[in-house]
């Protein structure tokens, strides 16, 4: 009854905030979010090279009047808005890198930007929205910023590179935004952000409280093993006989060893490389691959026996291999106090029918670092172009989302944004 009594409460002092004039503001921004957002698909940049989508950030956080940061885990941007009236300080963050996808479509603001990566020459395409992500949080922070005598504490605008990687060599993402600061002066109470969905219905928001998306390694094979010519393989050792038991092995820890029921788990290798010509038995093989995990103690067991039946494969067949791991992210895990104190946020800005509860998934997120400092919710936003049954993936060159998507993004993190701090 008492939980009861609060929550009637927290969703009336809601109501009053959403009845304040905010419509025609959202209406007014909602232009300028989707110039933005196009400008940006545009003139896409990889990761901790986002140097004029940094610059165009700052230049309107500026002019808002907001104190601004940049040249944060080198190509970030943060900025801090004070409330009229002290209280808790709520972080928004957007991811503003693209990928090395050439795009493959007939859009007017289709990117045409090509560059090399990891030595091959590739285009240069926002195909997992980030472009939407830093355009949404451009609308809520000039929003905000027009209602300063509405919030009760402070707001960090948090607006990160490299959430698909750094280059190799480099430090990048979350953990170096961490590593600088972002989460301090002042020190943040919670966090908040959002992943436009091209598979989930304009309009529509998707949420998982607790473990959301997974944990993900990266895992290096080396097999060595010893080279023949290819019409006498016995007096050699074949390392690419080799890598194709251990990947056979690999799946049965999968199948036959991990609770599946509890929490999904996930191993894939996505890269082989050995040999030169068609007659030799290599001297050694690589095999490339993923670890996708939710749960810790599945983690901790799935790695350990990966261990062991790389090496006693590889012994058997008499070669040698050495597995190395990668840390890529941590559990995008949303603090279910967090989540049940704010859904009733996500049901005013978009309507009870369109909040949905869903399952875990086994992609990865960096947003994760982040909610292993501080409490946490990461939500997904509807962007499934109209009339499409069949959408287009993320991170591919056909990817794309409906713009009539965005303005919700916007309405969704104001909303939190005002109840958070003023409840």
């Amino acid at each position: 009854m008492k939980n009861l009594f609060f929550l009637l409460l927290f969703m009336s002092a809601s109501i009053s905030f959403a009845q304040h004039n905010l419509e025609k503001q959202f209406i007014d921004i909602e232009e300028k979010v989707i110039e933005w957002r196009r400008h940006f698909h545009q003139n896409p940049e990889l990761s901790n090279r986002e140097f004029k989508t940094s610059e165009k950030i700052e230049k309107h956080l500026k002019s808002l009047g907001l104190e601004v940061k940049t040249e944060v885990a080198h190509t970030g941007v943060v900025a801090i808005l004070r409330g009229d009236t002290k209280g808790k300080t709520i972080a928004l963050r957007a991811d503003i890198d693209a990928l090395p996808v050439t795009e493959r479509n007939d859009l007017p603001f289709k990117s045409t930007v090509e560059t090399e990566f990891l030595g091959t020459k590739t285009g240069v395409a926002h195909a997992c929205g980030h472009d939407a992500h830093t355009a949404i949080l451009m609308g809520v922070a000039e929003i905000l910023s027009k209602n300063k005598d509405k919030i009760k504490g402070t707001v960090k605008f948090i607006f990160q590179p490299a959430e698909e990687g750094p280059p190799p060599g480099e430090e990048g993402g979350s953990k170096l935004m961490i590593k600088e600061g972002v989460l301090e002066n002042p020190k943040v109470d919670a966090i908040f952000g959002l992943h436009i969905r091209s598979g989930v219905d304009v309009g529509q928001i998707h949420y998982k409280p607790g473990g959301a998306m997974a944990a993900v390694e990266r895992f290096t094979i080396h097999v060595k093993g010893k080279q023949t010519h290819g019409s006498e393989p016995w007096l050699g050792v074949d390392p690419i006989l080799i890598s194709a038991k251990i990947i056979d092995g690999l799946q049965t820890i999968i199948s036959r060893e991990s609770e599946l029921i509890n929490e999904a788990a996930v191993i894939s290798v996505g890269k082989i490389t050995s040999g030169v010509r068609f007659n030799i038995i290599p001297e050694s093989a690589k095999l490339i691959g993923t670890v996708r995990t939710l749960d810790p103690e599945m983690k901790k067991h799935i790695m350990m026996r990966m261990e062991e039946m790389t090496q006693t494969i590889a012994k058997a067949y008499g070669g040698e291999a050495i597995i190395t791991f990668e840390n890529f992210t941590a559990v995008t895990y949303n603090d279910h106090k967090l989540v049940t104190k704010m859904l009733p946020s996500l049901e005013l800005a978009a309507g009870n029918e369109n909040v949905t509860q869903i399952k875990a998934e086994t992609i990865g997120e960096d947003f994760s670092y982040y909610q292993e400092k501080i409490p946490g919710f990461y939500f997904y936003l509807g962007g499934k172009p109209k009339n499409v049954i069949e959408p287009p993936l993320h991170h591919t060159p056909d990817f794309m989302i409906d713009e009539s998507g965005l303005l919700l993004g916007v309405k969704a993190l104001t909303q939190i944004t005002f109840d958070f701090l003023n409840n």
